[in-house]
């Protein structure tokens, strides 16, 4: 069982900004010293009953590592956890789940070849006379996920399900826990805008019960939405709380980057060149009928930055996916440089130029055993190879530069991937796909899950790509990303284009438009997205 230490000087409500609210939790003066970094300096964090306490800050503040902490995953170096008047020391998950304290973490932690069922269930089985029930557990996840308002199979393999659905399973899991605090740490950044309004509703009646929230997002809107008190940390330091009616989303950008918001995203006008890539009736066969893209015809130029917006399930990830050669079953005509594709295999795009920044860097950009030059290397490393000689010497300086170029915050290449924040493993992708030495770099959902300075970060890398005349296609649900870096817009509704507007022409209005139409035309574009 977890220890339980009583302390006497920790007073419901003392010091709060929320007046006489009560506080369930804190973490007092925590401090956390990794070899080579100090991750936490210092830090003091509040939770208040029934709230939703959010904490922000730029990937590497420390949030993840505090949240870790909460959750007995990690051990403080210093400081201390008080539950309810009580210290206690988390020395593993299981004490903070015996405790009630439950978490959802960033990265996905499921077993891709489990059911839904068992993976809510996983080490937390239904016991009846000292034999699973599985018909009560398979009962109590259809709760769950009617809770949730979701038409999801208790008994799909989670591998099967798109991530989408995979994050609502997590989320599922953790509410099947008897949880007094529940950790969600980015728990909307695969979800869809109609599934973030049920998390949404399900938060407002956890916190009607009495269950304490602690949300991490980058989505700044949303947090501001949903939530009651705001802290801030910067660099391993708070550095601002504050009640969330009080203040917007420009104070909120300040507080964690701390410089001006209107410098962090800036679009550069670059020359456009002549068509680089040319795409023709690009089909996808749908199982049992139809398309799930449905002749894709467009041009992409050099120096173009040319952006893909539309619902979920439009079809915007799987063109991506296309012409990465993910999707052997296709049918269409491409030319790179007026030159006709023929082949399909991924490893043959890769050698026809095409380089793809997947969704989800976790499964399919990085592997998360090796470093942050093995990972940069996985796609060229027959460049470095001498006869059956690995030229170490080489390797050294490409990986450097491209550490340097993209600025990835790393003390050293050989670095585990995993011990850098979710913004610099996305630049390790990047850096990955530059080194293959691509004409066509393809971006699905680059800023999913990373804060508002990396998100600069990655959108001055695209402006970099652009004036050194790479073709950049950018695929994004955030409409004011697509709208602030895009030269050109094409907008995709149930597997075609519906629409196409220049970087002048577009507006919020007339994207949403178009991505809420059948096929065919939207007001001032045209179904083929060619040319300017």
């Amino acid at each position: 069982m977890p220890e339980l230490t009583p302390v006497l000087d920790a007073k419901a409500g003392e010091g709060s900004l929320l007046g006489a609210d009560e506080i369930v939790l804190t973490a007092e003066n925590i401090t956390k010293v990794f070899p080579g970094t100090i991750a936490l300096d210092n830090v003091s964090f509040k939770v208040y009953k029934g709230m939703v306490n959010v904490l922000i800050g730029e990937n590497g503040a420390g949030k993840s590592t505090l949240m870790k902490i909460l959750a007995g995953v990690e051990q403080p170096t210093s400081g201390k956890v008080i539950l309810e008047d009580r210290e206690v020391h988390l020395k593993t998950p299981l004490d903070a789940s015996r405790l009630g304290i439950g978490i959802i973490y960033q990265e996905l932690n499921l077993c891709a070849n489990l059911s839904v069922v068992d993976n809510i269930y996983l080490a937390r089985e239904i016991n009846r006379n000292g034999l699973i029930d599985k018909k009560e557990e398979k009962q109590r996840a259809l709760q769950l996920v009617k809770r949730l308002e979701q038409n999801i199979d208790p008994n799909a393999l989670v591998g099967d399900l798109r991530i989408g659905q995979q994050q609502i399973v997590e989320i599922a899991k953790a509410l099947a826990q008897d949880v007094r605090v529940l950790i969600m740490d980015e728990p909307t950044s695969a979800l869809s805008a109609a599934e973030v309004e049920i998390l949404f509703r399900v938060i407002r009646d956890l916190k009607q019960h009495g269950v304490s929230i602690i949300y991490i997002s980058h989505k700044l809107e949303e947090l501001l939405q949903i939530g009651d008190f705001i802290t801030v940390l910067r660099d391993g330091r708070k550095v601002a709380e504050e009640n969330a009616a009080n203040i917007n989303v420009s104070w909120l950008i300040e507080k964690m980057v701390g410089r001006n918001p209107a410098a962090l995203f800036t679009r550069k006008e670059h020359e456009i060149g002549k068509v680089l890539l040319k795409v023709e009736d690009l089909t996808m066969p749908r199982l049992g009928g139809g398309f799930i893209l449905d002749h894709i015809s467009f041009e992409l130029h050099e120096g173009e930055i040319l952006g893909f917006y539309g619902l979920m399930g439009a079809g915007r990830s799987d063109l991506v996916d296309c012409l990465a050669g993910a999707h052997m079953q296709t049918a269409g005509k491409m030319w790179m440089n007026g030159n006709l594709i023929t082949s399909k295999s991924v490893s043959d795009r890769i050698e026809a130029g095409f380089v793809l920044v997947p969704e989800d860097r976790q499964r399919y950009g990085l592997v998360q055993t090796l470093s942050v030059k093995d990972n940069m290397l996985l796609a060229s490393l027959k460049k470095y190879i001498k006869r059956v000689f690995l030229l170490r010497k080489q390797e050294k300086i490409a990986t450097d530069k491209q550490i340097k170029e993209l600025s990835i915050r790393v003390a050293s290449s050989q670095q585990p991937i995993t011990s850098l924040s979710g913004g610099n493993q996305q630049k390790v992708v990047v850096a990955k796909g530059l080194l293959t030495q691509p004409k066509v770099l393809l971006l699905d959902e680059p800023t999913r899950g990373i804060d508002v300075g990396a998100k600069s970060e990655i959108f001055e890398i695209m402006n970099k790509l652009a004036l050194q005349k790479y073709g950049v296609i950018f695929v994004s649900s955030e409409l004011k990303e697509v709208l602030a870096m895009s030269d050109r817009i094409l907008v995709m509704s149930k597997g075609a284009i519906t629409g196409e507007f220049t970087h002048q022409e577009a507006n919020e209005e007339k994207l949403v438009l178009a991505s809420a139409i059948g096929h065919g035309p939207s007001n001032g574009g045209n179904n083929h997205g060619s040319g300017k």
